[in-house]
């Protein structure tokens, strides 16, 4: 079944965003009869029947609902600094969405290779994601923020500071445990500073380490991602 995002699923009757309209009608090449998924992004997920389509808009009749749809009981935050290369961070997007990731906040570092995104190219990545995926959550994606201000927030549940050296490190496997909320820094290339890591100490943030390999940060995040869901199932 095809799946589609709206943000409007107050009625029995949706009007598909014309973005999704054309991709059903046009690309699909679905017609009246036929039956979609739809998905609001915020856990709800809808059977629904085409009513009539034509080469610019989609009329359908939703059938079944279902909220809380495939509901986890955690949730994984993941802040990660940038990479140089934007094509490799909405590839780790991609990715993270499939494997499950809630929050994703791109923070600036010290070492830092860039330091903006276009977060509306990222939202487009996550919906496509989702919708591939069958999922009916969409991460929330935040504006980037210096690590220093992101640190001065108040985070729920456990979190970790993934980082290169250091002997207090343990692997994440093993300081995670199930349920609740999760939050994972990933610092650049060039790793979190030395003050960058004592201030995420001073905020209790725990030292992790992802294996003996030294990953680029891209690989760091998704095999966070992995790792938490895999410790959760």
């Amino acid at each position: 079944m095809h799946l589609f995002y709206t943000n409007n699923l107050d009625s029995d009757l949706v009007e598909l965003p014309k973005e999704e309209a054309v991709h059903c009608t046009r690309v699909l090449r679905l017609q009246a009869g036929n039956e979609i998924g739809l998905t609001d992004g915020l856990g709800q997920m809808c059977r629904a029947e085409i009513v009539s389509a034509d080469s610019k808009s989609c009329l359908v009749r939703i059938a079944e609902r279902h909220s809380h749809f495939q509901q986890r009981n955690y949730r994984l935050h993941v802040a990660v600094a940038p990479t140089k290369n934007t094509a490799r961070m909405e590839w780790f997007l991609e990715k993270a969405v499939e494997i499950g990731i809630d929050e994703l906040t791109p923070i600036v570092c010290q070492h830092s290779e860039r330091s903006f995104l276009k977060t509306d190219r990222l939202e487009k990545i996550a919906v496509s994601a989702m919708k591939q995926s069958l999922k009916a959550y969409k991460p929330i994606i935040n504006e980037p923020t210096k690590i220093t201000e992101f640190l001065r927030q108040n985070v729920d549940g456990q979190k970790f500071i993934a980082y290169c050296d250091g002997d207090q490190r343990i692997s994440l496997k093993q300081a995670c445990t199930p349920s609740g909320n999760v939050t994972v820094l990933i610092g650049p290339e060039g790793d979190f500073s030395k003050e960058e890591i004592e201030l995420a100490f001073a905020a209790d943030y725990r030292p992790i380490t992802l294996g003996t390999s030294r990953l680029r940060t891209e690989t760091a995040a998704l095999a966070t991602c992995f790792f938490v869901n895999f410790i959760n199932e």
